[in-house]
């Protein structure tokens, strides 16, 4: 008897943006109260951004992925006590442990005792993840996973440093996982080069009751920026290269949303129109790990990705990390 081969196709998307909407222009007020000088202008030539989304003070990342997860169920029309692998991509965790998917198994009220773990790649972090957890479902570990990236980065922003503090934002995304005899996640390629730690980190830590080190972001624009421009397309042409196919296979690409010009920059590597690629960063900034899930849902919800097509998801992210996966939803 033949078996059947074991694949794993996003059933269901779903995300959250935290209700409070900060512009550039309320955003450059703030500063300016802070002797910080900045601009609608300045941000929007240099990233794209026009605004992101702040959570109130203690909202955590499992309180924003909850409901991202609720309509990523939904949309699979699967039951949470179905689910039996959670793994949340996070760099912004409800706590030191235990981790933030273990607090969303119990807010989602899953006790089926279902493995659930981080994962920490930073913007990366949702394409470690997708790729993690469809290894685990191709080797039979799990059946129905839930798939997220919540963030809130707004906790360790300087916002006495304009270069970086205007850049990010809060929110979740959120992907049911399913086996399937038809193939859905076609193809994956993941990297990390830790000698590129210092260019995007927080470098502080907890030692006896204090925070030791600075528990605020760093980062070297111009360095993230010329690495993430190279990584990218090598990492996409590598993962369309496993899957059998070239760009013109690609139906939509969603790179992380970070800044508009790396995004551009993409696209033209992989010979892709900029009305093929999903676009989110003006209205949700930089959401690290939440910011691919963020933008696939709003592709699916806006009538803009249908079943069938192919969608190459790709990320870049402290680490340094970088990867990418090919998906036909």
């Amino acid at each position: 008897m033949t078996s059947v081969p074991r694949f794993a196709r996003i059933t269901g998307t779903g995300s959250y943006l935290p209700p409070r909407r900060i512009t550039n222009h309320e955003l450059a007020a703030d500063l300016a109260r802070r002797g910080v000088a900045t601009s609608d202008e300045w941000i929007v030539e240099r990233t794209g951004i026009h605004a992101r989304h702040f959570a109130d003070p203690g909202v955590a990342s499992s309180d924003l992925a909850l409901p991202a997860c609720q309509q990523a169920l939904a949309a699979a029309g699967v039951q949470a006590q179905e689910i039996d692998l959670i793994i949340v991509a996070t760099s912004t965790p409800d706590m030191v442990f235990p981790s933030t998917a273990a607090i969303l198994q119990r807010k989602l009220g899953i006790t089926n005792g279902c493995p659930v773990f981080d994962v920490q790649a930073v913007c990366s972090g949702f394409v470690y993840a997708l790729t993690v957890a469809d290894a685990m479902i191709r080797a039979g570990n799990a059946r129905c996973a839930l798939v997220v990236g919540a963030e809130v980065f707004s906790r360790i922003l300087n916002f006495d440093d304009r270069t970086t503090c205007v850049l990010f934002g809060d929110g979740a995304g959120a992907v049911v996982l399913q086996a399937s005899e038809t193939p859905g996640i076609l193809a994956s390629d993941l990297h990390a080069d830790g000698r590129h730690t210092d260019i995007l980190c927080v470098p502080g830590h907890v030692n006896g009751g204090q925070v030791l080190g600075s528990p605020l972001l760093v980062m070297d624009g111009q360095a993230v920026f010329k690495m993430a421009v190279g990584v990218l397309e090598k990492a996409a042409r590598t993962t369309l290269t496993k899957a059998g196919v070239d760009e013109s296979a690609i139906d939509w690409l969603i790179p992380h949303q970070a800044n508009i010009r790396i995004m551009q920059s993409t696209a033209r590597k992989l010979k892709l129109p900029m009305e093929k690629v999903i676009v989110t960063v003006h209205d949700h900034g930089n959401t690290s790990a939440a910011s691919i899930p963020l933008a696939l849902d709003h592709g699916v919800r806006s009538g803009q990705i249908h079943p069938g097509q192919n969608v190459l998801l790709e990320g870049v992210g402290g680490g340094f990390t970088w990867g990418a996966v090919f998906v036909k939803m």
